[in-house]
């Protein structure tokens, strides 16, 4: 197996002698079994090891089992503690998503700090189909069907090659102690319901379905790699650069076949989602004027072009809606419907949706940070109120304020996004139409 892996890094390019290597090291099996080889095929090895303490007392014996280890093997060992459940809150991230992103954020800073050469992580076949089998039940396109990527920036994957069947008959041999993770067992997490439920079944009905798929990704990763060469040639006769800004001709776009795929490969790499590119291709044939936003950059469709520029710090905390918009999907999920008053219309009394008079709102409107100094009237109420004040009269967090959305018209606060409308806005008896915002 240690040839095995050795092939599949040269043939990769994810490492080569002289490299200095993070490996990630839980103490479980695959881990386990990544940094044995790497030793074993004299590479210069340090462990990396994240307590994120989920488990208890499993968390710390992991971590005092990693730490004799490093000992055994006479090489350092890095280690931090992260209070996961509360930056997973925090962030309004699955306890997965937020583990990954603490773990990997702390990776490259360390590999910063050591001047390492690459991050090895210990992802193997195993789960590389099942990333595949959850991109797909979700919806995805050809790169999510090629599964886990050997390499991504400096992480590497040395054991996509090894099934899981192959690294636990190699720590036998190998006489290799690991520790147990019990969480494994539970299916709690999606990738476990993959992994314990899914992937038995379809082995029931088809004892090859891992080696099929895994053949299948080999296959669609030499598709996806011909797919990218054609998006490249697409990419030099629509896209061009003029000093900071990027312009994509729209005449060029419709006339591509597949022009919706087309304009979301040449948007992706400005932070632009799928979503998005379905938005803006229908826009393609509208007039000039209307305003997209990513996380990184500002779209602007002109008469002949779409015109693309980078968003300064400020601006990223800023976005604009137009009397066009009926929705918006970053940086949070807003749907915006004008609506006629009815006889049996009632106001919303949910906190994510509020029905204000259409007639007072001016557009663009506003969605962006707080700022200190920032006033409103709280529904109900004809007495303005800072919102320092309402933040801590509702018990807010420090993260909770600084995560708070503010919907505005001009100067006027509209909404503090989920939490409470301003009563200016409100519907009356005088109301003839209305606007509902929803988020969500």
């Amino acid at each position: 197996m240690q040839q095995k892996v050795q092939t599949y890094i040269e043939k990769h390019q994810l490492l080569t002698p002289k490299d200095k290597i993070i490996v990630g090291v839980s103490g479980g099996i695959d881990s386990i079994a990544l940094l044995h080889i790497l030793i074993s095929l004299g590479y210069d090895c340090v462990i990396a090891h994240c307590n994120f303490h989920l488990r208890m007392e499993e968390s710390d014996r992991d971590e005092e089992f990693v730490r004799k280890l490093a000992n055994s093997y006479s090489i350092p060992i890095y280690s931090i503690d992260f209070e996961t459940t509360k930056y997973a809150l925090e962030q309004k991230k699955s306890i997965e998503m937020a583990a990954r992103d603490l773990r990997y954020n702390w990776f490259n800073e360390l590999s910063e700090k050591l001047g390492a050469q690459a991050i090895a992580v210990a992802h193997h076949a195993d789960d590389s189909i099942e990333t595949m089998l959850m991109n797909l039940i979700r919806g995805t396109g050809l790169r999510g069907l090629t599964g886990i990527s050997p390499r991504n920036k400096q992480v590497v994957r040395p054991l996509l090659c090894c099934s899981r069947s192959e690294i636990e008959n190699y720590v036998v041999e190998q006489d290799l102690e690991f520790v147990q993770d019990a969480s494994n067992a539970s299916n709690d997490y999606m990738r476990n319901r993959f992994r314990n439920q899914v992937l038995p079944l379809l082995t029931e009905i088809n004892p090859s379905v891992r080696q099929n798929l895994y053949k299948s990704m080999e296959h669609l990763e030499g598709n996806l790699a011909i797919y990218q060469q054609s998006i490249d040639l697409i990419r030099e006769t629509i896209v061009d650069k003029k000093d900071s800004l990027i312009t994509l001709n729209i005449e060029r776009i419709i006339q591509q076949a597949q022009r919706g795929t087309v304009l979301y490969e040449l948007l992706s790499p400005y932070g632009f989602n799928t979503s998005q590119a379905e938005q803006i291709e229908q826009q393609l044939g509208a007039e000039s004027g209307k305003v997209f936003y990513s996380e990184t950059h500002r779209l602007v469709k002109d008469r002949k072009e779409l015109i693309i520029s980078a968003k300064d710090q400020k601006e990223r905390e800023c976005f604009f809606i137009s009397q066009a918009n009926s929705i918006l999907d970053f940086p949070i999920n807003l749907k915006i419907s004008k609506l006629s008053i009815t006889p049996d219309f009632e106001p919303s009394k949910t906190k994510n949706c509020i029905h204000a008079d259409a007639s007072l709102l001016h557009f663009p409107l506003q969605l962006r940070r707080w700022n200190e100094g920032d006033w409103f009237y709280p529904f109900g109420m004809n007495q303005k109120k800072k919102l320092s004040d309402f933040f801590i009269d509702n018990k807010l967090s420090i993260d909770e304020k600084e995560q708070s959305w503010i919907l505005a018209s001009g100067n006027d606060i509209i909404w503090i996004v989920g939490q409470r409308m301003d009563n200016r806005f409100r519907v009356t008896r005088n109301t003839n139409e209305l606007i509902e915002l929803r988020i969500g």
